[in-house]
């Protein structure tokens, strides 16, 4: 007898981008932690060093002559750290390594300022402002557009974001994932666009400087060497979250059945007005907010300008631009500040200080990677492994006739491809930047704009990648809504958005570099350093 009851039909066969995922998922679970991936690379690069170095393995210094750190006899020679010299080597800057690597201070000093405005309440209630009072015409755009300015606070939108706009789609009658979609594809997607600077930019920008000085030891990367496409990249990723969003993802899910609902009162308060302390507090944060940005403006814009070149008088190369790090800490701590003192939430100096100590207490992790990270990339740039690698990889490409758009491009594809299995945004361009940051600067591409390349592919996707860290909290967000839902029923609801990131970002970056246009303030287009000078 024929049993006709479909709860108890086959299940459908797995899709092939249900089986590819699959795949990226076991893969990127099979890496070990990003922390013993930095570790098992420095003892691999002390042992290749004394392979190579037994080999006596030189390569010609493309340099001029004359140039800092070019050898008298014009070779560079692998350094092996496989003999006496080198352990005494690995024992003494063991400690140096670590504190004088560029983004640890950066990252540090940055967050200061950032946590008090993340822990003061400023923050999310900016966010709630910006999304609540949003017109149910506009909404999307406004949750998108939200979602890519918490990128300044790392996880901000990830946490309160993104529940947030799920909430306000159940409210408007909408389907909830639809919200969840748009505000994800801001966050997440959009990671690297913003109108401001925030704590990812130092932390790049120090490891991209780590690098370039492999090849030119005075090299200087600022924290807003990519500001500029940063900028219009906030305008690019909302259109296109917003389009996709609205005529793509929304009609797919259909007409939504509240039943399927499993929320809690934690939701029903995200839709809480704003009480009148709240808005009182935003009103003068934003007053600090706005003195803080007339008082810089007026230390860099007029001639002769404190923080301007004390010796050509211009912006580049300035106070302003390579103090940037400082000038984020107190642009985020006053107004945090103001607004904790008029909520309540900073009564004194030590909830003040509390919130600074909070912040970075929760970095236990990021210093330990750092730690790793710092040690690789001091023994690669000791042992002259990533100038060699980085000179053969240079003919290699050389030859190979790319030209500058289809180079850059299959960069920005190898970046997205890699993010599928290793979500740090941070340890793989600690990984990655070493190699290819000297390789390019070879070929005359400047740093800040492998940088941006980098970014693109790394932040294009995120929303479909089983290994970013956020993406287990966003299926238990998506399981409030959908009980069901697994990691497919995400991924093939954010696929649309990865694609359409890939290929619109892609062309602007393509536009961007055909027309010669600078990636950031004082950021070169073009350098006249070896092969490609």
């Amino acid at each position: 007898m024929t049993n006709t009851n479909t709860d108890e039909m086959p299940p459908a066969q797995p899709t092939r981008m249900a089986k590819f995922l699959r795949v990226v998922e076991a893969l990127g679970n099979a890496l070990p932690h990003p922390v013993t991936l930095f570790a098992l690379f420095s003892i691999a690069i002390v042992l290749l060093s004394g392979l190579l170095g037994w080999f006596e393995v030189a390569v010609t210094d493309p340099r001029p002559e004359g140039a800092s750190g070019r050898a008298p006899n014009g070779l560079i020679e692998v350094v092996s750290l496989m003999n006496a010299d080198g352990f005494r080597r690995i024992v003494l800057n063991l400690v140096t390594n670590f504190t004088s690597f560029v983004p640890l201070g950066t990252v540090l000093v940055a967050l200061l300022g950032v946590g008090v405005a993340e822990r003061s309440g400023l923050l999310t209630a900016l966010i709630r402002s910006m999304v609540l009072k949003a017109n149910p015409r506009t909404v999307t755009v406004v949750i998108v557009f939200a979602g890519v300015l918490s990128n300044t606070a790392s996880e901000m939108g990830y946490v309160v974001l993104i529940p947030l706009a799920a909430t306000v789609f159940f409210s408007l009658g909408r389907h909830p994932l639809a919200g969840l979609a748009a505000a994800f594809a801001g966050v997440s997607g959009g990671y690297s666009a913003n109108l401001l600077l925030g704590t990812v930019d130092p932390l790049l920008a120090g490891i991209t400087q780590e690098a370039a000085r492999l090849i030119d030891p005075t090299y200087t990367v600022d924290a807003s060497a990519n500001w500029f496409f940063m900028f219009a990249s906030t305008f690019l990723v909302t259109v296109i979250a917003s389009i996709v969003s609205l005529k793509i993802v929304e009609p797919t899910l259909g007409e939504y059945d509240s039943t399927q609902a499993n929320l809690d009162d934690e939701d029903s308060h995200r839709l809480d007005p704003l009480t009148a302390t709240e808005r009182r507090g935003l009103k003068f944060a934003g007053v600090a907010a706005l003195i803080m940005a007339i008082g810089i403006a007026l230390l860099v814009v007029p001639e002769g300008a404190v923080l301007r070149n004390p010796e050509t008088g211009e912006i580049r190369n300035s106070p302003f631009l390579r103090g940037i790090v400082a000038l984020i800490f107190v642009f985020f701590l006053v107004p945090g500040f103001v607004y904790g003192k008029l909520t309540g939430t900073i009564e004194n100096d030590r909830d003040l200080i509390k919130a600074m100590s909070d912040t970075l207490g929760s970095l236990g992790l990021y210093m330990v990677l750092v730690f790793f990270a710092a040690q690789f990339v001091a023994y690669f740039k000791y042992t002259n492994l990533g100038m060699i690698f980085a000179i053969e990889g240079a003919e290699l490409l050389k030859a190979s006739g790319l030209g500058p758009i289809p180079l850059m491009v299959s960069f920005i594809l190898l970046a997205a491809v890699i993010n599928l299995c290793m979500g740090s945004a941070s340890a793989k361009w600690a990984f990655m930047a070493p190699v290819f940051i000297p390789m390019f600067m070879l070929l005359g591409y400047p740093p800040e704009l492998i940088q941006i390349a980098y970014r693109v592919g790394d932040s294009v996707t995120n929303v479909i990648s089983p290994m970013m860290s956020y993406f287990a909290l966003i299926i238990a967000f998506v399981q409030r809504y959908v009980s069901k839902a697994g990691i497919g029923t995400l991924v093939s609801l954010m696929l649309p958005y990865s694609i359409t990131f890939l290929i619109g970002w892609s062309i602007m970056f393509v536009i961007w570099l055909s027309l010669g246009l600078p990636v950031g303030p004082g950021a070169p287009t073009t350098l006249n350093i070896g092969a490609g000078g």
